[in-house]
């Protein structure tokens, strides 16, 4: 049996929740900007791929950093604040690509 199964179950699923965010946003980016009768730029399309790869590493950097902590014996302070700012920062800027792609004038 794990110990603290619990744990790193929740930790798993958050991550996964994370990329299932990016997923979900990217997919629907990438099909808003393909059903508009102008071809979009490629430079819209790598940056929407390039930060969502960004989100989804940074994701599994607090993944790993979280199940050390669940591993570690003693209590560590809790410094997630600023990489979950920084995750939901990248997810902003997803969205703010996504919106580039419905209104952009062509």
């Amino acid at each position: 049996m794990i110990r603290n199964h619990d744990s790193h179950a929740a930790n798993e699923r958050t991550f996964l929740a994370w990329v299932r965010t990016v997923v979900a946003i990217e997919g629907f980016g990438l099909v808003a900007a393909r059903m508009r009768p102008e071809t979009p730029a490629a430079w819209s399309e790598l940056s929407l791929m390039l930060v969502g790869g960004i989100v989804i590493a940074l994701a599994f950097l607090r993944m790993r950093r979280i199940r050390r902590r669940i591993d570690s014996p003693g209590l560590e302070p809790d410094t997630t604040g600023l990489g979950d700012g920084l995750l939901a920062l990248m997810v902003a800027a997803l969205f703010g690509l996504v919106a580039a792609f419905l209104f952009h004038a062509g």
